[in-house]
């Protein structure tokens, strides 16, 4: 890890600047990359050799009045732009995020909260098509998170405009005008009571609408619960969400509900497996004119640490891809991924 020291986030993040002065702080680099082998039934899979890198870049300092800010500027693949941060933790006040780009704040953290070795049943190689919540997360945002108080911590988020791009200090974009303001909340709750087997225990639950043009569509809804619970090397979890996309076509899609469940064991420090369950269904606003689908995916997955390398291995497949049954094309797919992870 490359350290720079002594980098004066007043000018990183000269917008706080209004707020107090802060002091001199840390800027980090942190890396790494991942490596994989890919093959595929029911799809093409070309080029079966994929390498992904990025990087990190991380900021602290503090405030005039004691306030720690951190900024988070992140860089995927082919040095493509992913998202910054800048975090303000108002000691016993909460902490305010701003952020742009593709943040997982609100709802959108809590997309798919199950126990896995490595990546979600989705996440592998297969273009499974299944759609979650995702709530302000995707568009530029500021999220309010309070203090945990009791096990309870709750975040309230705002977006300006859902349907707005990225814009740069100073500037601003324009979006389609079909969406606007864009609200989540939730609540994870820690319910051990001071005791030692409720302590992996969390329950979730989490809301979001986004505000579209009347005389076009309905708002839009989003809603997500679940549960989670690690009892020595074991987790377990169950979750269901739901999408009302405000659609007023009535050949578009009205809704998706899904249900998801997760198992994971450690079977020591390094070495844990893990197995999981998707089920997507997607209905129309006419369903007399088309049949609602249902998508359906599981994986298997084991991941092996070596210190600064970790080995995964994933086996996946879905059902009905894309929502699309059989009889109109080939939506039944395969997946083995062998994946290698160094980081630095």
């Amino acid at each position: 890890m490359n350290k720079l020291t002594k980098v004066s986030l007043s000018a990183l993040c000269g917008s706080l600047a209004a707020v107090s002065a802060a002091n001199a702080g840390d800027m980090t680099v942190t890396g790494g990359v991942d490596m994989s082998w890919v093959s595929n039934e029911g799809a093409v899979t070309g080029n079966p050799i994929g390498i992904g890198s990025n990087l990190t870049f991380k900021g602290s300092g503090e405030l005039d009045n004691g306030w720690a800010v951190d900024l988070t500027v992140a860089m995927l693949n082919a040095h493509a732009y992913s998202n910054t941060n800048v975090t303000v933790t108002m000691g016993g006040l909460g902490k305010l995020d701003f952020n742009q780009g593709n943040s997982g704040n609100g709802i959108d953290a809590y997309d798919d909260k199950m126990p896995t070795a490595w990546e979600e049943p989705w996440g592998n190689s297969l273009g499974t098509g299944v759609q979650l919540v995702s709530g302000s997360g995707t568009a530029n945002n500021i999220m309010y998170t309070t203090p945990t108080v009791a096990g309870i911590t709750a975040t309230v988020t705002m977006a300006p405009d859902v349907g707005s791009g990225d814009a740069a200090d100073k500037g601003n974009s324009v979006g389609s005008h079909a969406k606007g303001r864009g609200y989540d909340g939730t609540v994870n709750i820690n319910p051990s009571f001071g005791t030692e087997i409720l302590a992996g225990l969390n329950l979730f639950v989490g809301a979001h609408v986004t505000e579209q043009q009347p005389n076009v569509n309905n708002d839009r809804y989003e809603g997500t619960g679940g549960i989670t619970f690690d009892i020595g090397p074991v987790s377990l979890g169950y979750q269901a969400s739901g999408i009302s996309t405000g659609t007023a076509a009535s050949s578009a899609v009205d809704w998706y509900k899904n249900s998801f469940y997760g198992i994971s064991f450690n079977i020591n420090d390094d070495l844990s497996v893990s197995y999981g369950d998707h089920t997507s269904r997607q209905g129309f606003v006419n369903p007399n004119d088309t049949e609602s689908v249902e998508l359906d995916m599981q994986s298997w997955q084991v991941a092996y640490s070596l210190g600064g390398a970790s080995i995964r291995y994933a086996m996946s497949e879905v059902n009905n891809a894309a929502y699309q049954v059989e009889t109109a094309g080939t939506y039944d797919k395969e997946s083995k991924v062998l994946s290698v992870s160094l980081a630095f």
